[in-house]
């Protein structure tokens, strides 16, 4: 109790982790309303084509038109975040890696695919106000093990490290070489690409086949405290390189069968994959957790038991991820979008005493929403009324960002705003606009989009935002004046 006091009083000295500062200007003293708040993410997978491309070996142009789609539909949507899968399979859906070229780009592993597809998704999905999390898998090799490889993929230039588990080949997480070399990877993207995020899931190690024992020699106890310190040290060092990244992990959705009472399920991901999420998240391991929730509100893997549960188990964010793939699927064909939209409004109202920031989920995956399966998109559409911005980080940096300045020149119809200079902490600017007497969030977008031209309206509010998520005092224009 002690604790959550403590936690308490640090949130009340520190308004500016999720409060809108009053206003400043020298024409207009009206208050703009506080900007929404909320973790609108899907995921978005390149392994098997999942999601993105449609298929192997499309020109450069057709892949970057998919692309442009997916988060056009997002931002229509006022989605705000992207998970976007770069390290499937020891492999690169960017440039300049150590790893080959992923064979899910070009149908060959190694293969260019003429273009960055990190640094065209983050360009993109930034003049958009959408995050892009970098999508890494630290220890698969091969989801096929039959499948050829480059000859710069480790299961060639180190097969020692490799280690061959049912059809799929695994990078053996025991071997520190393998350790670092996941980590060399996410330390390498997360320095030369603006990513506002690195994510993993819950591939540590494979999931059991036929009862057959992964072939290390570990016990459970050995390969978790592998996977423990594993993920203590990429987020530590992560953290070191850019305190503002958001560092997410989505492991599978229960701890251990029968916790929490009455919860059923036939993998033990604490036995099985070595995956103790619980204590990651109970020692701050990561900015965000996203179990896999991937069932119905009632049953034996009851999501609305679930969700208070994980909640309850550490101080950071649990976004849960929700699985509108499942939509009328082959595995659940008479699960109605209507239900999404319920695990959505449970999330927003699921709150316990040692949590604070509950505004927040995960899409799996993308492909169902630009599909609109079942309407889910339409009903999206009313449910995200308007853009939003991601929680704050307080407990990683409390910094504010400085004011800006802007212009702003009537057009016919329109009105174009002008930003004057603007400080490098400055990730975002959030615009809002008043007309008859009501208030509305236009856009969330980077400054390197304006000049931007919206509707006319009476009163204009423009709000920084930097890396943490943390806002600056909104300058407003009232232009009846």
């Amino acid at each position: 109790m002690k604790f959550f006091f403590l936690l308490i009083c640090l949130f009340i000295a520190l308004p500016c982790s999720g409060q809108q500062r009053a206003p400043s200007s020298a024409n207009s003293t009206d208050n703009p309303p506080p900007i929404p708040r909320e973790f609108r993410a899907a995921w978005c997978a390149i392994v098997y084509n999942i999601d993105w491309p449609s298929r192997a070996g499309l020109a450069a142009a057709t892949q970057q038109a998919e692309l442009v789609a997916i988060l056009d539909t997002m931002a229509s949507l006022n989605m705000n975040a992207l998970i976007f899968q770069v390290r499937p399979e020891s492999d690169a859906a960017y440039a300049g890696s150590t790893e080959p070229w992923s064979a899910w780009l070009t149908g060959k592993m190694g293969s260019h695919p003429g273009y960055d597809p990190l640094a065209f998704c983050l360009r993109e999905a930034h003049q958009r106000g959408i995050e892009v999390h970098a999508w890494f898998n630290p220890f698969r090799a091969l989801a096929n093990a039959s499948k050829p490889a480059a000859a710069t993929h480790i299961s060639r230039t180190h097969p020692q490290l490799t280690t061959r588990y049912a059809d799929s080949l695994w990078c053996d997480p025991s071997h520190a070489a393998t350790r670092q070399r996941a980590l060399a990877a996410m330390h390498d993207v997360t320095k030369r690409y603006p990513v506002d995020g690195i994510h993993i899931d819950d591939y540590f190690y494979p999931y059991p086949k036929n009862g057959q024992a992964f072939p290390d020699g570990k016990t459970t106890v050995q390969r978790r405290a592998i996977v423990d310190a594993f993920v203590s040290e990429m987020y530590s060092s992560l953290k070191k390189i850019k305190p503002t990244l958001r560092v997410g992990i989505s492991p599978f959705g229960i701890w251990q069968p029968g916790v929490p009472t009455g919860t059923t399920a036939q993998l033990n991901a604490y036995e099985d994959l070595s995956c103790d999420a619980r204590k990651w998240l109970a020692n701050g391991w990561c900015d965000y957790m996203a179990p896999q929730l991937y069932w119905r509100i009632d049953g034996p893997q009851s999501y609305s038991l679930l969700l208070p549960w994980w909640r309850a188990q550490g101080t950071r964010p649990v976004w849960p991820g929700i699985a509108t793939s499942r939509i009328k699927s082959a595995d659940d064909p008479s699960r109605p979008a209507s239900e999404i939209i319920q695990q959505i409004e449970i999330s927003r109202s699921s709150k316990t005493p040692s949590f604070i920031y509950p505004q927040g989920h995960i899409h799996w995956s993308v492909k169902a929403i630009m599909q609109n399966t079942d309407g889910i998109a339409t009903k999206l559409r009313a449910l995200y009324l308007s853009p939003a911005l991601p929680p704050p980080m307080p407990w990683a940096g409390t910094a504010t960002p400085p004011p800006i300045t802007f212009q702003v020149q009537r057009q016919t119809s329109n009105i174009l705003i002008r930003l004057g200079k603007t400080d490098p902490t400055i990730t975002k600017i959030v615009m809002q606009t008043r007309s008859k007497g009501q208030w509305k969030t236009e856009k969330i977008t980077n400054p390197q989009s304006f000049p931007i031209s919206i509707p006319a309206a009476d009163t204009i509010a423009l709000t920084p935002v930097n890396a943490f998520g943390h806002t600056g005092t909104p300058q407003v224009k009232s232009l009846n004046k």
